[in-house]
């Protein structure tokens, strides 16, 4: 955990997962990164004696795991109680030991609220055995940037200043070189940008309440939301966010990320200047030298 005071509220984010699963959990968003996910595991042709579902907010993507045949055993680390084989736990911290014993770890829809993602990251790299899968896919930077500066609007206009109200998700840029340090092989991260469309912004604050997305930033302003601020926050997201049909755009990054726990038998990178064919014949060309300074 970092010694530096907390992004999140975990606790609140367990509550607000917990009210929209009671309500009725708004699953358009999870079942289109569930999808994505069986179609990026359905390219590794292996079947994995024991899988970790780590942190997502609904059961069903360890049913379906269940249900493919391809794993043996499958424990669930869930945010909230759900009975059964469930474990109720972070995933910043895992209550599974040190030792390497996951052959597959995925997680859909939940990394994006961790406060340490650097040390969730490890976590999950030392319960992998060597050659198990990590896959997740969780909230990108550019999720509900129209949402965001509606509001950083808004409230500049009406209160003299902006607090947070939606929460900075990780960037593609830097996932790389976070699953690297934290000692995965083989790392691989790509971005998916979903669209919806809706016909007003409270419909879009509807949904993200019951996917229990509101903003449980640890530092979040504790008085009441004004309406004035609501209402100009709505009519700016109008104003400059909306298509020719009138019907409005939301944004939503899913950030894949994969790796490997070590082992000798994966692909290594070679040495520079190990190579034994030039580039040039490789591809079929001719190879000019360039003239050295003071050349002609």
């Amino acid at each position: 955990m970092n010694e530096s005071a907390p992004l999140f509220d975990p606790a609140l984010i367990r509550r607000r997962i917990a009210r929209a699963r009671r309500a009725g959990f708004a699953d358009f968003l999870l079942g289109r990164i569930l999808d994505d996910l069986e179609d990026r595991l359905a390219t590794v042709t292996r079947p994995f004696p024991l899988a970790l579902d780590l942190g997502t907010p609904l059961p069903e993507l360890a049913e379906r795991l269940r249900a493919s045949g391809r794993v043996e055993r499958l424990v669930r680390l869930s945010p909230v109680a759900e009975g059964g084989e469930g474990v109720v736990g972070d995933p910043e911290m895992l209550p599974f030991g040190p030792a390497a014993r996951f052959d597959l770890v995925v997680s859909a829809l939940a990394l994006q609220h961790v406060n340490d993602l650097p040390g969730a990251l490890v976590q999950v790299r030392r319960a992998l055995k060597p050659d198990g899968l990590f896959l997740a896919g969780l909230l990108g930077g550019a999720t509900l940037t129209e949402l965001r500066q509606a509001f950083l609007q808004a409230e500049s206009e009406t209160e003299g200043g902006a607090s947070p109200r939606v929460a900075p998700f990780a960037e593609l840029r830097d996932l790389g070189g976070l699953l690297q340090r934290a000692g995965f092989a083989l790392p691989v991260v790509d971005a998916d940008t979903v669209t919806v469309r809706y016909g007003d912004p409270f419909s879009l604050m509807r949904d993200l309440r019951a996917m229990g997305l509101t903003n449980a930033l640890h530092d979040r302003r504790r008085t009441p939301l004004r309406r004035g601020t609501l209402m100009r926050a709505a009519e700016i997201y109008a104003e400059r966010f909306s298509d020719a049909d009138g019907r409005l755009r939301a944004t939503f990054e899913i950030l894949w990320l994969s790796g490997w726990a070590p082992h000798e038998s994966q692909q290594k990178p070679l040495k520079p200047g190990s190579a034994k064919v030039r580039l040039a014949e490789a591809l079929g060309t001719a190879e000019h030298r360039l003239p050295r300074q003071g050349e002609s």
